[in-house]
């Protein structure tokens, strides 16, 4: 069954006129979706009864509901485990800033790229997210705490780029002015580098950040932490990402996962300080959030500030990321991990 909610307003108007309904119909709906957040067709009291019902027999309606919810109490960021549909379930976050609320969402049930200090690929991939369960997950959030989503980072369970079509629908539906109206500039898409995606991505004339999960200056070290690097090596990733910013003019950001005795070390630091000094770049240092079955740790928080400091010694623009949701299983996955093997 299609869901309605996967639908841009034209798609929908097609689906109006083919029901016998006027076009104007549409773009009630749509608003009802999209900005009324309506969890199903019977909330929407402007259409008749005979429309509504209709509706609720030919399509179906993404209505996320979360099953587990973990609060971190030390800084406030909610952790939502949502099931789908079909059962298969998917992560949320919502972080609280200074600077506005960010929901950080997942493109994908599972994930196959394979990332030696992930939880999210351990079962490998379920299936791709619809445009409708990435949108919902922001709808729900937003209902659930009662506060607007000022950004948005698709960066949860799951490689964007992978599920590149939906990714790209869903960003559109998520900034149009028919829905939310979120910033592009206020979306932040991760991907593990797979490059014939950031080059396609960066074609789109989209104003979205390109976020880049490097974690290593040399090819060697990053294969050990990321099978895709097997594929495409860091040469081809610059190239793109001096490709994306050609096109969109949008700064890179590079997250790079802290890893203690890994790649935190100072002469890391200076590779990686060479490596991408040229590029108008980012650098956002992650310490690693330890996993189940896992043997990687953060390092000491002097390490990660004197890696910080090498960087910008080289005139790079570098922050810490800040340590959020670490006593609610923190790592993207877990909880999902958890609740699976439950």
């Amino acid at each position: 069954m299609q869901d309605i909610k996967s639908l841009t307003l034209e798609e929908l108007k097609q689906e109006m006129g083919r029901l016998g309904e006027p076009s104007f119909r549409a773009k009630q709906m749509y608003q009802w979706m999209h900005q009324k957040l309506a969890r199903g067709f019977g909330e929407m009291t402007n259409l008749s009864v005979h429309l509504r019902e209709k509706c609720a027999r030919e399509y179906g309606f993404t209505a996320l509901e979360p099953v587990q919810v973990q609060q971190s109490a030390k800084d406030g960021t909610t952790k939502y485990l949502f099931a789908l549909s079909d059962g298969n379930l998917i992560e949320t976050v919502w972080m609280k800033y200074k600077h506005g609320n960010s929901v950080c969402i997942s493109s994908q049930a599972g994930c196959r790229m394979g990332c030696a200090f992930c939880a999210s690929t351990k079962n490998g991939l379920s299936r791709n997210l619809s445009p409708a369960e990435m949108l919902d997950q922001i709808y729900a959030v937003t209902l659930l705490t009662g506060e607007r989503v000022s950004n948005v980072v698709v960066m949860g369970i799951g490689e964007p780029l992978d599920n590149y079509g939906n990714l790209i629908k869903f960003i559109k539906m998520l900034t149009d002015d028919n829905g939310l109206h979120i910033s592009q500039r206020s979306v932040t898409v991760s991907t593990c580098g797979l490059v014939p995606g950031m080059r396609r991505l960066a074609e789109e004339g989209l104003q979205v950040t390109l976020a880049l999960s490097l974690h290593a200056a040399e090819d060697e070290k990053r294969k050990e932490l990321m099978p895709v690097a097997n594929k495409y090596p860091i040469a081809e990733l610059l190239e793109a990402c001096a490709y994306y910013f050609e096109k969109t003019g949008r700064r890179i950001t590079f997250e790079y996962a802290l890893i203690a005795g890994v790649n935190d070390g100072k002469e890391e630091a200076v590779k990686l300080g060479r490596l991408i000094g040229s590029l108008n770049c980012h650098v956002n240092l992650i310490p690693v959030n330890p996993i189940e079955q896992g043997k990687f740790t953060p390092p000491e928080g002097a390490f990660a500030v004197a890696f910080k400091n090498k960087l910008e010694k080289n005139g790079i623009n570098v922050t810490i990321r800040r340590e959020m949701g670490r006593d609610i299983d923190g790592a993207c996955g877990q909880l999902r991990g958890r609740a699976s093997r439950r």
